[in-house]
């Protein structure tokens, strides 16, 4: 990272990431996975709106366009608090608004998605779920493949070297 214009770390909303990141990263941009979020969106949508009503095609697309300018406020606002207070503190909607509510608000800083597209950054995880799949799993998890965790360190520092074009350069 010490050659990087810009670094960030892109993540879920799992707390084990974020933990980790604010443990080891936090001193990079932190990049909450706008299609993680958006299904967040979409479960509250769900039961507040019933997913399959035109009030809830309609709300959805809309959220996830604020979602997208990072206006996490303006999504709030967008929800009308009435129904949502009448209902009875442990009902599902209550349980979804709730979630959603703390969702947003812990990853306030990592939903920038506005400012992230303006530096080049992605603002979903694909691309790097994507590399995995093609660079670790497809080579690892071959039928009837065991490693042990030096074993595994060790071919995947070879794996990367060969991927790179530097397999050479490891035993020059």
């Amino acid at each position: 990272m010490k050659n990087a214009k810009t670094a960030a770390w892109i993540s879920d909303g799992g707390t084990g990431f974020w933990g980790t990141y604010q443990k080891n990263f936090s001193s990079i941009l932190g990049i909450l996975d706008f299609y993680h979020a958006a299904q967040y969106l979409w479960k509250f949508a769900k039961i507040w709106l019933d997913g399959r009503t035109a009030s809830a095609k309609q709300w959805f697309p809309s959220a996830r366009s604020l979602l997208r300018s990072g206006d996490v406020a303006a999504i709030s606002y967008s929800i009308d608090p009435e129904k949502i207070l009448q209902s009875d503190t442990e009902s599902e909607l209550r349980k979804s608004y709730n979630n959603l509510s703390s969702y947003l608000l812990q990853h306030i800083e990592h939903v920038d998605y506005h400012h992230f597209k303006s530096l080049g950054l992605p603002i979903g995880s694909g691309m790097v779920e994507s590399s995995c799949k093609w660079l670790i799993q497809h080579r690892f998890k071959g039928s009837g493949m065991r490693w042990s965790f030096s074993g595994f360190d060790h071919l995947l520092s070879l794996r990367l070297a060969w991927v790179n074009q530097r397999f050479d350069q490891l035993f020059s």
